[in-house]
């Protein structure tokens, strides 16, 4: 018998020849295209592609959750067949799928439609309309619960709610307004609904505001605002209701849709500290249905306190770092990787040492870490820990970073580029920009984040929001005040040296941000043999005013080639979760 292999091999160079010859005459540069690949499931025509390192486009092909080709309108075209989807962009902006590198999505959806939401909301008239309008609809003598992600400075009044205020708009109701991590508004009986009284150890960490110097009988009287740290706001939430599983299987699946909304098509979950193991099981429930809309990437924090080491062991024995697939995929320990030094600016040997020793086993298993980390000065704690790790096993490799830390100094940056880590920044400036600007100074708020320096070093930087408590979901906002360095009240803060270019702040919101998966050369560009994971947008990012970025919306978002969120001319394409 004669082998057929040299048969085979001539065959298929000839079809390989024939395809290059075919893509010369079709306008299409082979590199930029699957060869000998079957008719596109879908294509996408006439639109305005922002392609990272290649020539400009207007067109690209889908095949098998991947693109397929990237050329001109015509050229795209003709490579239909029959089945082929084809989708006129009329024009419109088509951009990488954003990728939230910091974002708790998985807390967020669990009562993300038993909420009331002011992301974005600019006066407080419509805030307080909106607790109006849940309480037309909610069963007298329930919750409505604002979680965060606002300011008062996004109102036009420029003010917080009053406790009168909000009694008046659901005098049926308790209402529970939380502002950061900082301030509770509860209605006249919320706090003897929630049994504050009874539960001195949390009275205790929480300061009543009064009125004071009002000029009127109600001087010295509770205002209804309480205060506290993160620890006790935190606490006083987790004396709400909580919703039923069928409320977080539902919250979970209307969050990741608003975020498909926005054009993000993958988020990379820290866990926190406010996050128990069992809420994970709606997410897994959604996966398990194929229901998911957007890539999830996800890391376990320590849940008990001088437990960690021990609990990182049980809960991981049977998923190694990676675990999973395309959808929804491990990514190790973080943000709170030992409550020694989880928002500790003075942490003791024996804190630093706990953390060494789980750093260690975390080397071991190949996991990545990631790190909650609010300002600079006391980093090093952080760092030099890490730091004798790296020097025992090169870190490098398992893509450690850390999140928040807006005033890294030069010499932090150069750390972390030195052992290989990166950087997750995220736009809580936006919001309290000013509270830093009146502890700091200008002169310190030139440079916070020093985004620029850190692209100058090649240091892996990736955006996102830290939403939804501490600031809303929207990567639009975040990606405009990456780009103008101003508060959500209009002070420029960040110097022009520290301002990125467009493009560079959209690397960081999607190839940026995929680094921190291992997913660079998977998605995060429009390229061929990527995840077609995209977004049309409402507008051009790339030449519309920066001031109007914050309001970009998609009108047709793309995971892996199917249309998981659809509006206006598109929305009749839109596919349901298989």
């Amino acid at each position: 018998m004669h082998d057929a292999a040299p048969v085979r091999r001539a065959l298929v160079s000839r079809a390989c020849i024939v395809a290059v010859l075919l893509f010369a005459l079709l306008g299409i540069d082979a590199a930029h295209a699957e060869i000998s690949a079957p008719a596109p499931d879908t294509i996408l025509i006439n639109g305005k592609l922002v392609v990272y390192d290649g020539a400009p486009a207007q067109a690209l092909a889908v095949h098998n959750g991947k693109i397929a080709a990237i050329g001109d309108s015509s050229s795209i075209r003709a490579l239909a067949g029959p089945p082929t989807r084809i989708i006129d962009l009329g024009g419109r902006t088509v951009i990488p799928g954003l990728i939230d590198s910091h974002i708790h999505a998985i807390r967020a959806g669990l009562s993300f439609t038993t909420e009331v939401h002011w992301f974005g909301v600019r006066t407080l008239k419509d805030a307080l309309d909106r607790i109006r309008a849940a309480a037309k609809t909610a069963p007298q003598g329930s919750w409505l619960v604002v979680a965060g992600g606002w300011t008062d400075r996004q109102f036009r009044e420029d003010r917080r709610p009053t406790q009168a205020e909000i009694a008046a708009a659901a005098p049926a109701h308790h209402v529970y307004i939380q502002l950061l991590y900082s301030n509770v508004l509860l209605d006249p009986g919320g706090a003897d609904a929630l049994g504050i009284a009874s539960n001195p150890e949390l009275a205790a960490r929480l300061t009543i505001e009064r009125y004071k110097n009002v000029g009127n009988d109600q001087d010295g009287k509770p205002t209804g605002w309480l205060a506290g740290d993160n620890r006790a706001i935190s606490d006083l939430f987790n004396l709400l209701p909580r919703p039923t599983f069928a409320q977080k299987l539902e919250g979970t699946r209307a969050f990741f849709r608003a975020l498909n909304a926005m054009g993000i098509t993958g988020v990379i979950d820290p866990g926190g500290y406010n996050i128990e193991i069992a809420d994970y099981q709606p997410l897994l429930q959604v996966w398990r249905e194929h229901g998911l809309t957007l890539r999830v990437r996800y890391s376990l924090s320590a849940p008990r306190r001088d437990r960690e080491l021990a609990d990182f062991k049980e809960l991981t024995q049977m998923l190694p770092m990676g675990f999973g697939d395309d959808w929804l995929r491990f990514n190790g320990i973080g943000e709170n990787v030992t409550w020694g030094l989880y928002n500790n600016d003075n942490p003791g040997d024996a804190q630093k040492e706990q953390l060494y020793e789980v750093l260690r086993w975390a080397v071991s298993r190949g996991m990545t870490a990631t790190f909650h980390w609010r300002n600079d000065r006391p980093v090093h704690h952080l760092l030099d820990v890490i730091a004798r790790v790296n020097a025992g096993t090169p870190i490098a490799k398992l893509r450690w970073s850390i999140a928040h830390l807006n005033d890294a100094s030069p010499e932090t940056l150069e750390r972390l580029h030195t052992m290989g880590m990166g950087w997750l920044v995220q736009n809580a400036f936006y919001f309290r920009g000013e509270a830093f600007l009146g502890q700091r100074g200008m002169d310190a708020a030139r440079r916070v984040p020093p985004l620029v320096s850190a692209l100058k070093l090649k240091l892996p930087v990736g955006g996102g929001t830290d939403a939804h408590r501490v600031m809303g979901p929207n990567p639009f906002v975040s990606l405009q005040w990456m780009l103008d360095g101003k508060t959500i009240s209009g002070i420029a803060m960040r110097a022009p040296d520290e301002l990125p270019t467009r493009l560079e702040a959209l690397r960081l919101y999607t190839q940026g941000s995929a680094w921190f998966t291992f997913e660079e050369n998977t998605r995060g560009a429009l390229a061929v043999g990527q995840l077609a994971d995209l977004a049309v947008l409402n507008r051009d990012y790339l030449s519309v005013p920066i001031e109007h970025i914050g309001g970009t919306l998609s009108l047709l978002t793309m995971v892996g080639g199917r249309i998981v969120y659809a509006d206006g001319p598109y929305a009749a394409l839109e596919e349901k979760p298989r």
